[in-house]
This record gives structure tokens, C-alpha cells and sequence, in this order.
């Protein structure tokens, strides 16, 4: 079972800056998918950022140009950087892997870490 810790949440001023990490353990996640994901109050789940095991990434609209995911796969890590925050970014950050679904790996469950809370406010 793979274990996720974030690290990096707080309160910042709008047009402010944070940096979250994931770290994992339990095993390595080269071949992992990593993503963050946020749930504000009174919101649904969203995907903020996505980086798959070649590297390829994506972003959630509301967050694109601002937000972003990096992977240090020797660390076991994987990074949001977040630039020029808006109050709407205000949620519990989650961090995510997705082990690759071959034939052997179909049944190994996706891991989540406790989330960390952002806050964007004056």
C-alpha cells in the first residue's frame, strides 16, 4: 500500500505563491500517474493538475498558466507549484496516485494522501 504525506499548505495573500509537495512511500511510483486534486466548501472535487510516468502534464482550467506539477521520481516526490493565488483557490488539497492499470496491476487500489488546507485571503 502506498502512503502519500503533503506538506506545504498555509495562508497566503491574493497574488501570492506556495509550493506542495507529496511525498510517498511504500513503494516507488515511476510508472504511477500523480495528481492533485481540491475541494473547496460546498464544492465538488476537482483535478487541479495531472502528470503521468512519461512526464506528459494537464491542468484544470481554472488553475492553467498559474499552477505547476513536477515529479522528482528519484525523491519520490511530486510538486504544485502555485503562482498569483486567487481566493478561489481556497480548498483542502489532496494529493493522488494512480498505479497504471495493466493486466498484472488492474486490481491495485489508487492511493490519497490527508490533503492540506490552502487558504487565499487579505
Amino acid at each position: 500500500q502506498v502512503q502519500l504525506v503533503e506538506s506545504g499548505g498555509g495562508l497566503v495573500q491574493p497574488g501570492g505563491s506556495l509550493r506542495l509537495s507529496c511525498t510517498a512511500s511504500g513503494k516507488m511510483l515511476i510508472m504511477y500517474a500523480m495528481a492533485w486534486h481540491r475541494q473547496a466548501p460546498g464544492k465538488q472535487r476537482e483535478l487541479v493538475a495531472a502528470i503521468l510516468a512519461d512526464g506528459t502534464t494537464n491542468y484544470g482550467d481554472a488553475v492553467k498558466g498559474r499552477f505547476t506539477i513536477s515529479r522528482d521520481n528519484a525523491k519520490n516526490t511530486v510538486f504544485l507549484q502555485m503562482d498569483s493565488l486567487e481566493p478561489e483557490d481556497t480548498a483542502i488539497y489532496y494529493c493522488n496516485a494512480e498505479p497504471p492499470r495493466g493486466i498484472a496491476t488492474l486490481n491495485l487500489p489508487a492511493a490519497w494522501g490527508q490533503g492540506t488546507q490552502v487558504t487565499v485571503s487579505s
